[in-house]
């Protein structure tokens, strides 16, 4: 690479590939998630799907530092089976993206190694339930994230 080379395009989407669980339920109030871990519990109930591909480490740096703006709008598309949900929340300045097992998005503005949004629109217990019900039956999930700034 000459150093006129053009940099690298800015990633501004990220997918992520999990699969549901026999344990999903999806009542947690507050927050939503997908874990790399390959089990699940019922005390769980925040965790939509597990043995994710991708964990916040995973994410290319330029994603990262695009969800870092407060003005960042950051939308998770989720699809399992024939059932869809978005969720939409915002970038904060001290997402790190560096947990290294779950994302998770949060409806409140805390954030941790594992947060990928704050003040989401919505957590687990506001899914459609048609996707909570493919999710509990084992069916593979693909969680789109898209930062837009």
């Amino acid at each position: 690479m000459t150093e006129d080379a053009d940099p690298e395009p800015a990633v501004r989407e990220v997918t992520v590939r999990a699969s549901g669980h026999e344990h999903v339920s999806a009542g947690h109030a507050s927050t939503f998630e997908v874990t790399s871990d390959d089990w699940l519990t019922p005390a769980g109930d925040c965790i939509l799907a597990v043995e994710a591909d991708t964990t916040p480490a995973d994410v290319p740096r330029s994603f990262v530092e695009a969800c870092r703006s407060r003005g960042a709008t950051i939308v998770a598309e989720f699809e399992a089976a024939d059932a869809t949900e978005t969720v939409t929340g915002r970038g904060h300045p001290d997402l790190t993206f560096e947990g290294d097992r779950s994302m998770v998005g949060r409806t409140s503005d805390y954030v941790d190694d594992r947060t990928v949004m704050v003040g989401a629109d919505k957590a687990a217990a506001d899914f459609d339930r048609r996707l909570v019900a493919a999710l509990e039956r084992g069916a593979p999930l693909t969680m789109t994230l898209r930062v837009e700034p």
